[in-house]
This record gives C-alpha cells, structure tokens and sequence, in this order.
C-alpha cells in the first residue's frame, strides 16, 4: 500500500459512480435503489470474471493501482494466508503497483489474550512480511493505532451504513461464532466499516482478498458509493476498489474447516520442518484409499492435494494422479516435502531478520510515517467535502 503517487488517477478500474444525491439529504442513501447496489454486490462468481480483467490490466499498466492490504495480530501467518493474499501482495508490489500492508493492531482489542502482548504479535507479523518479500522499501507496512487520521474517518463512514446492514454481514457473522466471547463488541460490529477506513484512506482500488472476505469489500464499495453521492458534489471523493481473488482463495485446516490461527488448524510459515510434518501427519483424511482430487465430495482429500499443487507449482489432479492408490500415508508425505521445500527460503529469511529486532521497529515507523501522511491529505479532502473545515 504505497503512499507517494497522486491518487487521482486511481479511479480508473472501479465501476463508474452514480450521479451524486442531494447534498441536504441527511437520511441514509436508498439501500435498495437496484442498480446502485449490484454495482456494490461482489458475488463470487463476479468477482472472479472482474480479476480475469483485472489481471489483464495489472499486465499492461500496473502503475495505476493502489493496493490495500493487511492483517490483524493474533499470531503468525498461515498458508491459507499466503496462498490466499499474501503472494498476490509481493507479485503486485515487484510489478510495479503500490502496495500499502496495515496491521490492524485495534482490531484485536477484542481479544485480551491478544491484547495483552501486542508488541510480540506486531512483530511476528512484520516477520512474516519481510520473509516473504514484501519490500518496505517499495511498499508501506504500518498499524492502525498510528495513524489518527484514518481510523477518524470511521465516524463518518458509520454515519452512511445502517445496523441493519451490519447486522447481516456474514464475515462478521462468522468471527463472533469463532470468537468464543459472551458478548460482542461494538468494535467486533463494526469492523467491515472499520475495514472501509483502513481502505478508503489511502483510496486503494485494489484489494487482494479471499472469497471469505468479499462481504466486507461489498461494505468498502457502499461506503464510498455513498459517501460520495452525499458530499461528492459532482466528483469521486472515493474509488470504489475491486476485489483481486487468488488461485485458492480457501484452503482447509487440518481438522478439515477453514484453515484459521484462532482454530488452532493451521500451517504457520514459521514452523520448522518437524512441527510441519507432525501437524500434516495429523490431518483429517477420508476411508478412500484411492486418492482423487473432488473438492465437492472429498473436500479434506482435495485441500491437501490443492496445497502440495499450489507449493510445487502443478494440478491438484496431476498430484493425485502420481499418489494413485497408495492411500493417505502417501499423500501426507507428498503434502510435507511439498510444504517443508518451498517454505524453505522463507523460514531462512525470517530467521535472519529476526536476529534484528530493531529494524523491525525502524521499518514499522517509517511506514506509519509515510500511511500519516497519506490519511491526513485524505482526511483534510473529507472535511472540505462536509463542509466541516471551522
């Protein structure tokens, strides 16, 4: 999520706004003006035609994209995290298109656990990110509860969603089952406007995301398709950024639900080979000894050949087709050495600049000094379009 070009020219790839509504209308925009809402919509299969463009023009101008991107701090990155967004991130930052990586460090007040070793957690992330290649030379790694200005433009944005809305998110939904908490937050409700802010700030229109997340892009969309319809006064204040689906958008854990740190199922790309191959070992299989890649009916069986595809860069049939009948046994050791070799160089790259904690620090406050620039131009735009400059 780079922070230097001009960001006018970032509108290019979004959908075209609507004509703006009246500037005194105080009321929420019409939710249910049809054509304006499916402009929002990011259903799956939309969004996965939207990236086969995308890509094309990711290809020819790469340039013209601000890419939005991050994680909360709850514990080391996992493969479904790589494979699902964070090899999208280093593939965009080296062609050329500026990547901006939050860690949403008030996104986790919500869990004490957490919370209550905050600076650990931060730093295993910016661990993850230099060991995968993402390049604080080019790109901005920065946290949320360093940049005033952006989590300011959450008052605002609320102010266009209804609870109603909220209510309904389904990625929303899902992290309150999960969060194993007797009640829920207002922070944990808000967190797709909150998300809103983290993108619109720096007006990305880009986001690398998994399918599970398209909810809460579809809130980032309505919240800048409103905003600008109220106060734009003729002109985009906001793109509306595009969802960029990776090739496995889901990968299952090793219990066979989705693959999450909070589940305690997940690859990390800081386990060693030993710690990899004992939770491999473990996974959850089927009686079928022929293997066979059927994600419909043999969804565990399927994820494992998806990952040793994904890491030796084959089809998950292909690597079905070579374990044949050998059964489950077989396919665990193809899935470890598939894993342990290609998370080799990253597990060496992280151990390294884990001997250096204070460039952690220096590289985390020189992105938060880049992001504060960024929010407050955005910020200082909002308050001229609301008429709130006193």
């Amino acid at each position: 999520m780079d922070t230097t070009a001009p960001i006018a020219d970032f509108d290019a790839p979004a959908a075209p706004t609507p004509a703006p509504a009246p500037a005194s209308s105080s009321a929420l925009p019409d939710a249910s003006a049809s054509e304006a809402v499916a402009a929002d919509r990011l259903g799956a299969s939309a969004a996965r035609e939207r990236t086969a463009v995308l890509e094309e023009l990711i290809r020819t101008d790469p340039g013209q994209f601000r890419v939005l991107t991050g994680d909360r701090p709850t514990g080391q990155l996992h493969l479904g995290h790589y494979f699902g967004t964070l090899h999208n991130r280093v593939r965009l930052q080296n062609l050329g298109a500026e990547l901006f990586v939050i860690i949403a460090d008030y996104q986790v007040l919500t869990d004490r656990d957490v919370a209550d070793n905050l600076t650990t957690y931060v730093e295993e992330l910016v661990l993850d990110y230099l060991a995968i290649g993402v390049d604080p030379a080019r790109s901005t790694i920065f946290t949320h509860s360093a940049v005033p200005a952006l989590n300011q433009l959450l008052l605002p944005f609320l102010s266009l969603v209804s609870v109603a809305e909220l209510n309904r998110n389904p990625t929303v939904k899902d992290e309150i089952s999960h969060s194993r908490q007797s009640a829920v937050s207002g922070l944990m409700f808000t967190y797709p406007v909150h998300q809103a802010a983290d993108i619109l700030f720096c007006k990305a229109n880009l986001v690398p995301v998994g399918q599970d997340q398209l909810p809460h892009l579809e809130v980032t969309r309505t919240v800048a398709r409103r905003f600008n319809d109220r106060y734009g006064n003729g002109s985009t204040v906001f793109p509306r950024p595009d969802a960029l689906l990776s090739s496995a958008p889901l990968l299952l854990g090793t219990d066979g639900t989705k693959m999450s740190k909070s589940r305690g199922n997940a690859l990390t790309l800081a386990a060693d080979a030993d710690e990899t191959a004992r939770l491999i070992k473990g996974a959850k299989t089927d009686a079928e000894r022929h293997i066979s890649y059927e994600p419909a009916t043999r969804p565990e069986v399927s994820s494992l050949l998806l990952l040793a595809a994904l890491c030796q860069g084959r089809t998950p049939e292909q690597v079905a087709a070579d374990i044949g009948s050998a059964g489950a046994a077989a396919l665990k050791r193809t899935v470890t050495e598939a894993v342990n070799e290609y998370l080799a160089p990253i597990r060496a790259r992280r151990r390294a600049y884990a001997q250096d904690r204070a460039l952690l620090r220096r590289i985390l406050r020189e992105g938060n000094e880049r992001a504060n620039a960024v929010a407050d131009a955005t910020l200082a735009e909002v308050r001229t379009a609301m008429n709130s400059h006193y």
